[in-house]
């Protein structure tokens, strides 16, 4: 007998398994519906039984955009077979506030390395212990204490615009294509990186001076290479978020897809984006051991304020190291984009910031001549900030919902009992697009954000997340974002190609913003002329 003949029967019992596993156990599991899931509306028919429909949603770069219009009509939606997620706003204290018993779901666990950073570590203790290491650093205090490494790479930001800067735009006209000579974005992605860089590492990274972000990677074996910053880390959120709704299967697909080029290309920049936090940490382990007393995040990180040593293992250190350039640059970069795009399209808005801008600044004539503006002579301006706040909440540059896990023995959601281990999540930009919490939310209104009634506000204003897992971040994003928008919009005026020009947004675990291609030329400031 034939080895062909002998094998089909092992061929058809193998796929009568896969059978069984994948068609037949999800619909059994559907129906018995233990966790009671089914009382829910689906994203999708299949919904119930499979993570895929959701996976299908996130491959369509605008999940969240959709969910919104969806959440109008379902408070609770079912995304998965264990998965919901919630769009009234009273359950997000129930899901993310101080004292929630929700702890991260699954995700964070198969997207970790080998030791968990902190903003993906599960383990309560372990992120109370991990905090409090790096909690005085992010203090308010210390971070204007490093507002002179901001004021840095504010100024190299402001002598790139400079070299940039053409003649003034006529009234009434459009750019010329060979004017629009400043990628905005890629410009204030430049800042982010160099900025985190040094108040995280006190390492140059010289993106600004260089005007590209190649760097040098470290494999296990020690050997290096070059590698684009930016194509690395964002690649690998995007791999992540287009794969990994189906959790348990996740480590099986990720490795499969790669037979696939469009999927094997955001594996091989994964890959490369593992060695780039293993070289920055390695140069300033190198700094620290020999003796150097630097003022930065590594050094809070690697002793506390007596001198005394943490002891953390090297695959922590690496871990803490890539979130900090991850988290520390990419979500505020988003944001600071975002909010000159909205100030463009606003043009009223624009007015007012800038001249609240020269109102708080007058005819100063101690105003330095790179135009970097002091962080203390802007930090108060109401409009400023309601800018700022305004462009986070219609475009929150995480705008996912961030999956929580109920605890063992459930939980009360907007009042129904949710059984223990059942992932549930609310996005931000559902939150932020709510008609009943932010009226006319599609639209840029900062002057929501002025006045008492904004406090009420703040409980559904998720763009640093919220309770005790809240970016431990916010005051150093706020402190760069304020630097930088008041500097450019007092020395610079800016256009789009045309009114009605749109920026590319695609939704991975953060917004990929395309490019933003503006013109750019000085402003008549008195103070500024000479």
């Amino acid at each position: 007998m034939s080895n062909a003949v002998v094998s089909v029967p092992y061929a058809a019992g193998l796929g009568f398994c896969v059978f069984l596993y994948f068609v037949v156990y999800p619909i059994v599991v559907y129906f018995r519906d233990v966790n009671g899931l089914r009382r829910y509306p689906n994203l999708h028919p299949f919904s119930g039984v499979s993570s895929i429909p959701f996976m299908v949603l996130a491959h369509g770069g605008a999940r969240s955009t959709y969910m919104s219009k969806l959440h109008q009509k379902h408070p609770v939606i079912r995304i998965g077979p264990n998965s919901l997620s919630y769009g009234d706003v009273r359950a997000i204290k129930d899901i993310y506030g101080h004292n929630t018993p929700c702890t991260k779901d699954g995700a964070y666990v198969i997207t970790s390395g080998s030791h968990y950073h902190l903003a993906d570590v599960i383990d309560k203790h372990d992120h109370a212990r991990k905090r409090k290491l790096l909690s005085s650093a992010y203090a308010i205090k210390n971070l204007e204490g490093w507002e002179h490494k901001v004021a840095d790479k504010t100024s190299k930001l402001n002598k790139h615009l400079d070299e940039c800067c053409t003649s003034p735009l006529v009234a009434g006209e459009l750019p010329r294509a060979a004017d629009l000579n400043v990628d905005y974005r890629k410009w204030t992605n430049f800042f982010t990186l160099d900025a985190i860089a040094d108040i995280g590492l006190s390492d140059t990274l010289g993106f600004l001076d260089r005007g590209h972000d190649r760097v040098t990677g470290r494999r296990l074996d020690d050997s290096t290479y070059e590698c684009d910053f930016r194509e690395c880390l964002y690649q690998t959120a995007r791999k992540q978020s287009l794969l990994i709704w189906p959790y348990e299967w996740y480590p099986l697909v990720n490795k499969i897809s790669n037979i696939i080029p469009f999927y094997a290309r955001m594996g091989k920049l994964a890959r490369d984006w593992e060695g780039i936090p293993v070289e920055l940490a390695h140069k300033r382990l190198q700094r620290y051991r020999a003796g150097e007393k630097l003022d930065d995040f590594f050094q809070a990180l690697m002793e506390d304020k007596n001198g005394a040593p943490h002891n953390l293992e090297w695959g922590e250190i690496v871990a803490e190291v890539s979130i900090m350039m991850n988290a520390g640059s990419a979500t505020t970069a988003i944001a600071m984009t975002n909010v000159l795009f909205q100030l463009l399209k606003n043009p009223e808005s624009m007015k007012k910031v800038v001249q609240e801008i020269d109102d708080a600044l007058g005819d100063d004539d101690d105003e330095a001549a790179d135009g970097v503006i002091p962080y203390d002579k802007v930090k108060h301006l109401p409009y400023l900030r309601a800018c700022l706040d305004e462009s986070l909440r219609l475009f929150p540059p995480t705008p996912h919902g961030l999956p929580r896990e109920t605890p063992p023995d459930g939980t009360n959601i907007l009042g129904d009992y949710i059984p223990g281990g059942v992932s549930v999540a609310f996005s931000a930009f559902v939150a932020h697009r709510n008609e009943s919490t932010f009226p006319q939310a599609d639209k840029f209104i900062p002057e929501r954000w002025l006045g008492e009634d904004s406090k009420s506000l703040q409980p559904f204003f998720l763009a640093f997340s919220a309770g005790a897992r809240g970016c431990i971040g916010r005051n150093i994003s706020y402190l760069e974002q304020t630097v930088v928008l008041a500097s450019v919009l007092r020395r610079y005026e800016f256009a789009l190609s045309s009114p009605d020009w749109e920026i590319e947004r695609l939704e991975t675990m953060n917004w990929l913003l395309g490019e933003m291609p503006v013109k750019v030329w000085r402003r008549e400031v008195p103070s500024l002329s000479s």
